[in-house]
């Protein structure tokens, strides 16, 4: 009778496994949908409006700072949504929302593209008006969609099996820099044959793919009853000024809500590596639009497109990698002491890098430039593998009641830090002057490590191991530790 009772627990939690398998795989289908519809978009904005604009920035930067500030304001807001809604009604209507934004933006993008030198100014503003609001909502809904999958979903499917929930981290991550490779690459060959084919292409694949994403996310939900099990609430807040409707309420809401998820977010356990990952965010020092600017600018060595899609093909395929080397990293020495290891690597490889501007002149320009960008394509591998570690951290240390809260106040820090970026690059837009805001990138760099490493030490009790031989020296204490670097007990002093 035992023996049988053994054999069904055994067959239950097979029967487990094999129903979460199903449902991952359903939910990278699904999020692989959604966030090749997102790259894509993204980059094809840009290209879309250099065509429609040519010959200045003006236009995009407003576009892009924009929509940065949207998801500044409004992501404590979609928190808040996250944590108390419905979470297959979130999901379905951040789903809808980007695809709509989507769609009405490319109609924008075709009339302005056909008809801009037949339309009255102010026509022209309002159309270009409109894509700035079509923007910020299809900012707005991809970060929902974002946080409530890979910070909320994630954790309920996995049902705290922590090698289950790394697995999907790194799966997760992989289809992220897939699509952030191979999207924008496909709408930038097609704009290069004709931007009306980009738009078309990219009205087609968001209409033709939503019916598929909402009925998927729906199966995962059905077969997964833990996400229909709401998170324990907070007791709500009551207000004591009665009714009252006024837009200044509207913002005296708001500004409470922001103020109380800001609270929350820095009493968290995870406050310091979440503060660590969003500082990485303050940088130039990537395959992103600042320093691909900068390399086109160089007069010696020229570089051509070609040679920066081969330079961040091979960026991608470390970026990749760094997804399979971390879960195995972290189930050899720990997660805390994976992020020390990363954010190390990203400092060992970008010093030398940025040391190039200021001290290379000696040497040749082609082997100063070459330098520097290895040296970048090299620090990605340390950047992921920080972004698994300290995603993981948070999702292990975040209460299920405000997942949705702290994430939203995460990506608020990010999208400020990425606006940063934009100002710099504004206040220093000259080639020769790019050395200020790379020097800016590696302090943050500088700083995010710093974070990280007060938090492993009141994490772990120390930061660096102490020789047991050095335990007698005045002032040191040493700890004897596990095979996976968590101490044991201390020894000495």
């Amino acid at each position: 009778m035992q023996y049988a009772r053994l054999d069904l627990v055994e067959n239950d939690g097979r029967n487990d496994l094999q129903e979460t398998a199903r449902s991952s795989k359903s939910l990278y289908i699904s999020h692989f949908i959604s966030t090749w519809n997102s790259r894509g978009f993204e980059f094809g904005a840009v290209l879309f409006l250099s065509t429609i604009y040519p010959g200045t920035l003006l236009p995009m930067s407003v576009y892009a700072l924009c929509r940065a500030l949207a998801a500044i304001i409004f992501s404590p807001v979609v928190g808040k949504h996250i944590d108390s809604g419905n979470r297959l009604s979130v999901i379905r209507l951040s789903i809808l929302g980007q695809r709509l934004a989507v769609a009405a933006s490319c109609a924008a993008f075709l009339t302005l593209l056909a008809l801009q030198d037949v339309l009255p100014a102010i026509l022209a503003y309002a159309l270009f008006t409109g894509l700035i609001l079509l923007a910020c909502i299809e900012k707005i809904c991809i970060i929902m969609n974002t946080i409530a999958v890979e910070r909320d979903w994630v954790i309920v499917i996995t049902a705290d099996n922590e090698r289950l929930l790394q697995e999907m981290n790194a799966q997760m991550r992989r289809i992220d820099l897939f699509c952030k490779l191979v999207s924008p690459l496909s709408i930038a060959l097609l704009d290069g044959i004709s931007s009306e084919m980009a738009i078309f292409t990219t009205l087609w694949l968001n209409s033709t793919t939503v019916v598929a994403e909402y009925f998927l996310i729906a199966w995962v939900y059905r077969r997964t009853p833990a996400l229909s099990e709401p998170p324990a609430r907070s007791a709500p807040e009551t207000s004591g000024r009665g009714q009252d409707d006024s837009t200044r309420a509207l913002f005296r809401g708001m500004f409470k809500t922001m103020l109380k998820q800001a609270r929350l977010y820095e009493n968290s356990h995870a406050f310091l590596p979440s503060l660590s990952l969003a500082l990485l965010f303050l940088t130039v020092l990537s395959f992103s639009g600042q320093m691909i600017t900068y390399l086109f600018a160089i007069e010696y060595p020229r570089l051509t497109s070609a040679h920066i899609g081969i330079l961040r093909t091979i960026a991608t395929i470390l970026e990749i990698s760094s997804t399979f080397i971390t879960p195995r990293l972290i189930s050899h020495i720990g997660v805390v002491r994976t992020g020390i290891w990363s954010l190390s690597w990203q400092c060992l490889f970008l010093t030398p890098g940025l040391a190039t501007f200021w001290f290379g002149s000696s040497l040749s320009p082609v082997l100063t430039t070459y330098l520097f960008i290895v040296c970048v394509i090299l620090s990605r591998v340390g950047l992921w593998s920080f972004d698994l570690t300290a995603q993981l951290l948070v999702q292990n240390s975040v209460d299920a009641s405000q997942r949705g809260s702290f994430s939203a106040v995460e990506s608020s820090l990010q999208n400020f830090f990425e606006l940063c970026t934009f100002a710099m690059t504004i206040v220093w837009s000259r080639p020769e002057q790019f050395k200020y805001p790379a020097i800016i990138s590696l302090a943050a760099l500088y700083t995010a490590a710093a974070c990280y490493a007060r938090f492993a030490r009141v994490e772990r009790g120390h930061l660096l191991h102490v020789p047991l031989c050095c335990s007698s020296v005045s002032g040191y204490k040493a700890f004897r530790t596990d095979e996976e670097g968590e101490e044991l007990r201390v020894v000495g002093r």
